[in-house]
């Protein structure tokens, strides 16, 4: 069983297969037979898990399984403790209803690495970093819930899967590294040093 950890640069389909006008996880990853656990989308960065075994899979995606995702979200507008305790509660998207999350203010990451294109820029409008925990992970959910509440995202990083996370591991951007299985149950285990 191979499972592996991937920083998703920002552009990139969560696909091997070509793509007529974005790169593709085959551009960062060169191992036959692994596959997403989970999705990100393209305009979202940070940690990607891939796995060879289908039980493994259904065990990282499933919200039954209830392996929390780490975001940390740049968010436009001043902050607002009333959007923040929304997100917090569940929130009506119109097709479905999110589960209660964590979802807090967090300083602006010092140590993210620079996104290529950054985002943009505007001097009349504010943002801030929320840092949202859930585990859940339908389509651009994230994203939606910051909008629901009047605070549209930026820029979506993905920090941590479960005991997993980005930083840790020393993972710069289309770089990656094998994992012990175990990680995901085992608390406080090391990982191996990235191979690319």
């Amino acid at each position: 069983m191979t499972l592996l950890a991937l920083n998703k640069p920002f552009g990139t389909i969560c696909q091997f297969s070509p793509h007529p006008t974005r790169p593709t996880l085959a551009e960062c990853i060169d191992l036959p037979d692994v596959y997403p656990a989970g999705r990100l989308d393209a305009d979202s960065e940070g940690l990607l898990l891939l796995t060879d075994d289908g039980r493994l899979q259904a065990r990282i995606a499933e919200p039954e399984r209830k392996l929390p995702k780490t975001y940390w979200a740049q968010v436009e507008g001043a902050y607002d403790e009333t959007a923040v305790v929304r997100l917090r509660g569940g929130l009506d998207l119109g097709d479905f209803v999110t589960l209660p999350c964590e979802a807090r203010e967090i300083p602006e990451p010092e140590h993210l690495w620079a996104r290529n294109p950054p985002i943009r820029y505007r001097a009349s409008i504010p943002t801030h970093w929320l840092e949202i925990k859930l585990v859940e992970g339908k389509n651009r959910q994230v994203r939606r819930m910051t909008a629901a509440v009047g605070k549209p995202t930026l820029r979506l990083v993905r920090v941590a899967i479960g005991p997993v996370d980005v930083f840790s591991l020393n993972l710069v951007p289309g770089q990656w590294c094998e994992l012990p299985q175990q990680i995901l149950t085992l608390s406080g285990q090391r990982s191996r040093r990235p191979s690319r």
